[in-house]
């Protein structure tokens, strides 16, 4: 059963990443799963007077009041429909905790390194410099987001920037 055969990193190492697989519209994206700390059914928030219209308001998350990030408004996709598997995603970045709103969560995918090709320069809905890549797992494709560097952006506002 022990295998030699070390050609690229095969994944025998484990080598490979984990990704939360969650939509957005029609589409897939994929966030690396050491960011998130749970995931909870959409309750209602509490709404803050003059916060940008992404951040749906704040929740009390067992005695943490944390903001919650509306990704469909923030990626300008559409009215957000709220239902039965709309979730939010509890993130913990930089030691400081915030919920994000998806349509719903798939599944956790490992990818290889070479399961992940660079993002296309084009005109997405959010800069590419908050794309990993593109994940490739059979027919399905996962659009990789650094989490970390979306919430700590100027627009967001959210978290301070992270040390380096």
């Amino acid at each position: 059963m022990t295998s030699n055969s070390s050609k690229n990193g095969d994944v025998k190492d484990g080598t490979g990443s984990e990704f939360l697989a969650f939509t957005l519209g029609s589409e897939e994206y994929g966030i690396d799963i050491l960011k998130v700390q749970e995931i909870r059914g959409y309750e209602a928030v509490t709404r803050i007077a003059n916060a940008p219209e992404f951040i749906k308001g704040v929740i009390n998350l067992r005695g943490i009041i944390i903001p919650v990030v509306d990704m469909r408004i923030k990626f300008n996709l559409g009215t957000p429909v709220y239902d039965q598997f709309t979730v939010v995603i509890i993130l913990n970045i930089g030691g400081r905790i915030m919920g994000m709103v998806v349509d719903s969560v798939s599944d956790v995918t490992t990818l290889t390194p070479e399961q992940i090709k660079p993002a296309p320069e084009m005109g997405t809905a959010f800069g590419s410099d908050y794309l990993v890549g593109l994940g490739t797992v059979d027919e399905r494709m996962l659009i990789l987001i650094d989490i970390d560097k979306l919430m700590s952006s100027g627009e967001m506002g959210l978290i301070e920037k992270l040390a380096a």
